[in-house]
């Protein structure tokens, strides 16, 4: 599959790294730094396509948000764990249920962008419980320059793979694409369930924000183990 991954916003919190170890599956565990575990919530706009013809026909646009953390297998290889996304499409939902068997959600969203500013909504319609909601808006700044990206930056940031689980056995799959282009951004309304609704405890404090215009992904399919 070829994604488009536009218009998106990087929010995180730190945590204890035993509050998030709590909720990962046997085996992966959480990876850290600065000795914090790390727990993002991240809305954007998906594009779906496949590979023609050297480039890509995209099928499906819809909104998206979920809320991640960063872990390492039994191997040592980093990647990310999905505690929850919710999508807009039914259809993009159920698929990555059955494919990636990850945890999609059907949820009415929207993503209104004017210059400098964007906002992002969810609310959750299926399956669990109704209303779960999340209200995002965020200021952009100007870009980071490559040579002022922190080891954080590229840590909350730079992931090439993703993780999920089927009873006792995790699935991965790799995901290819550019460095990110990041931008300073600042959350002026962050209104969030999402997060608690995964069972973390709620986000202390103000969160650390980036915003990226978007990229090309490309994902392969899931491997056992």
């Amino acid at each position: 599959m070829v994604h488009r991954w536009e218009q998106l916003t990087f929010l995180h919190w730190r945590f204890e790294p035993a509050a998030v170890q709590a909720l990962l599956p046997p085996s992966l565990r959480v990876e850290t730094f600065d000795g914090s575990a790390w727990v993002g919530l991240v809305p954007f706009l998906m594009r779906v396509g496949v590979p023609w013809r050297g480039s890509a026909r995209y099928f499906s646009r819809f909104c998206e948000t979920n809320v991640r953390t960063y872990v390492l297998d039994g191997a040592g290889r980093p990647g990310i764990w999905f505690f929850s996304l919710d999508a807009a499409d039914l259809a993009a939902v159920v698929t990555a249920r059955v494919t990636y068997r990850l945890p999609y959600y059907w949820s009415a969203m929207t993503l209104d962008a004017t210059d400098g500013h964007i906002g992002y909504t969810t609310r959750r319609r299926w399956p669990g419980p109704k209303g779960v909601h999340s209200r995002v808006a965020v200021d952009i700044g100007p870009a980071y320059e490559p040579g002022e990206l922190t080891e954080r930056d590229h840590f909350l940031t730079a992931r090439w793979r993703l993780y999920s689980a089927v009873r006792t056995r995790h699935r991965s799959a790799r995901a290819a694409h550019s460095p990110w282009p990041l931008y300073r951004a600042t959350a002026v309304e962050v209104d969030d369930e999402l997060v608690r609704a995964a069972g973390l405890p709620p986000p202390d404090g103000e969160p650390l924000v980036h915003y990226s215009p978007g990229v090309t992904v490309r994902l392969g399919q899931t491997e056992r183990g």
